[in-house]
């Protein structure tokens, strides 16, 4: 089974644009969720052990962006695992307070799709 990453996105049109930019990379597939509750459900379903990144929303009814990275990193399986914030939070000192939560980066919308998938890139050979 190919390596899966996980799209949080309550935003069709933010996570057909991931979709769509993730499909250049090799090897890798994507799954959509909605939200965080979604995205730890699907973590700990069966294709969970084949997620190797999660990019994520900040803004999502239920449990947010911020609490999916929580949850993550307090879980040994998720600690290492490449969390990529991609959010059009306007509050100011975001980027830093989800970095200082674990995720590994941090794009603001609009962002460019080809810049998260460097990132990625970057992280999965880390």
């Amino acid at each position: 089974m190919p390596r899966i990453a996980l799209i949080v996105e309550d935003s069709d049109a933010a996570a057909s644009t991931l979709e769509v930019a993730l499909a250049r990379i090799a090897g890798l597939n994507s799954a959509c969720v909605a939200g965080g509750h979604d995205a730890l459900e699907y973590l700990n379903g069966p294709d969970g052990a084949h997620v190797c990144a999660v990019l994520t929303d900040l803004n999502m009814p239920g449990m947010d962006g911020s609490e999916l990275i929580a949850n993550m990193r307090s879980a040994d399986r998720y600690r290492e695992m490449p969390i990529i914030v991609i959010s059009g939070s306007p509050e100011p000192g975001i980027s830093a307070h989800v970095l200082s939560l674990g995720a590994n980066a941090f794009f603001s919308k609009p962002f460019s799709p080809a810049a998260v998938c460097s990132k990625l890139e970057e992280l999965l050979r880390a």
